[in-house]
């Protein structure tokens, strides 16, 4: 293995996972976010209010037992992205007739307003859906097994929160739903959001092409930054949502930035976009945002984290994903009893995995074992920036390779595989590791019941330039 290798490109591995979906949920987050949270003076709020849509949630689509509210001033809000194709959506793929979701999250404000967490529901978790009625020209649901986003496609939001209700034991307030017309003039409004990419992209179907490193992106690139798949990281969707979450924590930093805040005109331009493109629930009113705004206008941007639950792939339907537990429900009874994630204790490494780029090469001739382990890592809280062949091949014994700047993140790597070698190239320039997988791979270690670090997730200031 020659010395250059952190930087030399490798064989491309195709991912063998799904069709690319558009993630819409990047408006949805930052508005619930930062509209709660700006605090403008209230003229100017009931105009933006003005611009928001309705939609009831009655007590009968929620059913009699729904969880108990435990912490009586948290709000919880479920946020789901629509992909309505008409009106001005309909330049973005195939017209299709109705709507469906392929991304569910829960933003959880404290009771005492000094943090925030942003919950994501892989869209296609397997998990037991509960019957919904029919209503509004949809079928309803009946109980069964399926995939979480089901519930919308068959019963709306209405049935979407009865379900989140269902699985997670949390009481949500309120729901979020949004389209996508608004991002690219969003991110517009503040002067374009920063990124870092490890390497440069050039992607045709995103029509994307970026250098590497530290860079501001306008609209028309962020979409297609924030579309991009098989171009990027693993070409999984979890890795996608990984990629997701961090450019929504850039765009709140920045939104909640000196930049924006200090600028009226930029920050109503950029609320004005964002409310175009929200449905909300009518008790969700201008009275219940701006209190909450006046409660959090102190709150600090590194107090609010990104979580996705704990999951894995199922084994019985390929494709699908499970939640983990005990972890998964450790999540959720934070979230119900307003709990502090700061607290979490988890396994105790040297570099937080959160902060850690794993580039992967497949040094076997066994297809598809470098998705395999990529999904395994991505499970513990990595990000796999690629995954591909080594140039040569067999090699015996897998192996981390690392440069100066990436030698403290590899013990807390070699501490989740069951067997691994350590070579240092002593001229990368990089902290990103590069994980060669030999014949001798035997996996990754199992998920300990302790092992809560993924639920810690990430916060808002949390620099991806930093890991490349």
């Amino acid at each position: 293995m020659n010395s250059g290798l952190l930087d030399a490109p490798p064989s491309p591995q195709a991912p063998a996972r799904g069709r690319k979906r558009w993630l819409r949920w990047t408006i949805a987050i930052v508005m619930t976010i930062v509209l709660v949270i700006a605090g403008v003076a209230v003229g100017v709020y009931l105009k933006l209010y003005g611009n928001v849509k309705h939609d009831a949630v009655t007590a009968d689509d929620l059913g009699a037992s729904r969880p108990p509210k435990v912490a009586d001033t948290a709000m919880n809000v479920l946020i789901v992205g629509s992909d309505q194709r008409d009106g001005k959506n309909a330049k973005y793929g195939r017209r299709v007739a109705g709507e469906r979701t392929d991304t569910i999250m829960l933003a959880h404000v404290s009771s005492k307003r000094d943090n925030a967490m942003v919950v994501s529901f892989p869209r296609d978790s397997l998990v037991q859906l509960p019957a919904c009625r029919a209503k509004a020209g949809l079928t309803g649901q009946q109980p069964h097994l399926g995939m979480i986003n089901e519930s919308f496609n068959s019963g709306g939001i209405a049935c979407t929160w009865k379900t989140i209700e269902s699985l997670t034991g949390i009481r949500i307030d309120h729901f979020v739903k949004v389209d996508f017309t608004g991002f690219k003039s969003m991110v517009d409004a503040v002067g374009g959001v920063e990124i870092c990419l490890p390497e440069a992209v050039n992607d045709k179907k995103a029509l994307l092409h970026l250098a590497a490193g530290r860079q501001t992106v306008n609209g028309e690139q962020a979409l297609g930054y924030v579309r991009a798949r098989y171009s990027m990281g693993d070409g999984s969707d979890i890795g996608r949502i990984q990629r997701q979450q961090m450019f929504i924590a850039s765009m709140v930093k920045k939104v909640m930035s000196g930049q924006t805040l200090t600028d009226p005109g930029k920050l109503f331009n950029f609320l004005d976009a964002g409310t175009k493109a929200v449905t909300t629930d009518p008790d969700l009113t201008p009275g219940v945002m701006k209190d909450l705004a006046t409660s959090l206008q102190g709150l600090n941007v590194g107090k609010i984290r990104f979580v996705t639950t704990p999951w894995h792939y199922s084994l019985t339907q390929p494709g699908r994903v499970e939640w983990v537990q005990p972890q998964a429900g450790k999540l959720f009874q934070i979230v119900s009893k307003d709990e502090s994630v700061q607290g979490v204790k988890g396994g105790q490494t040297k570099v937080s995995r959160s902060k850690m780029q794993i580039e992967l090469r497949n040094g076997t001739y066994r297809t598809g074992l470098g998705t395999q382990v990529a999904a395994s890592l991505e499970q513990r809280g990595y990000h796999i920036t690629k995954i591909g062949d080594t140039a040569r091949k067999p090699n015996a014994k897998t192996t981390i390779f690392y440069g100066p700047k990436g030698e403290t993140g590899v013990p807390t790597l070699t501490k989740d595989l069951l067997t691994s070698t350590t070579r240092l190239v002593a001229g990368a320039q990089t902290s990103r590791l590069v994980l060669v997988i030999g014949d001798d791979w035997k996996g990754t270690k199992p998920l300990r019941i302790d092992d809560t670090e993924a639920l810690k997730g990430f916060d808002a200031t949390h620099d991806t330039c930093a890991a490349s």
